[in-house]
């Protein structure tokens, strides 16, 4: 900054520092607004519903685990493990339930391809009829 030597500079030099205090305290308010607008829990879970959205990837790891889970839980439930007070018999429940519910959600495509061989060998069986 050069010196200022005379008082009209120096009136003029802080009305520039006014000037660019009002711009940076408007800049400053505009930021603080988009922030706390952005920590909403509204937003944050709009938002991640977006991500979710426009993320393929993203969409089928949870559509895996969701199957994964409810998979687990039929499966168990199949077995009538609920009415059951064999502790044994609850702890095999337990155990299916978490072995169905990790073989769906960390190998689909084995279980894709083994539903489409039994479907592909059904049409095969109907249409010989």
């Amino acid at each position: 900054m050069e010196n200022i030597s005379t008082p009209a500079e120096l009136n003029e030099a802080i009305q520039l520092l006014e000037a660019e205090k009002s711009v940076n305290f408007q800049e400053m308010r505009t930021n603080f607004f988009l922030a706390y607008e952005s920590i909403k829990p509204a937003n944050l879970i709009e938002s991640t519903m977006k991500e979710i959205g426009s993320s393929p990837y993203l969409f089928n790891n949870i559509f895996n685990v969701a199957l994964g889970l409810a998979a687990g839980y039929l499966s168990k439930k199949a077995l009538s493990v609920g009415r059951s007070n064999n502790k044994s018999r609850k702890l095999l429940g337990v155990l299916l339930q978490l072995g169905v519910a990790n073989q769906v959600i960390y190998a689909p495509n084995a279980i894709k391809s083994f539903v489409q061989d039994i479907f592909s060998k059904k049409e095969k069986v109907i249409k010989s009829d």
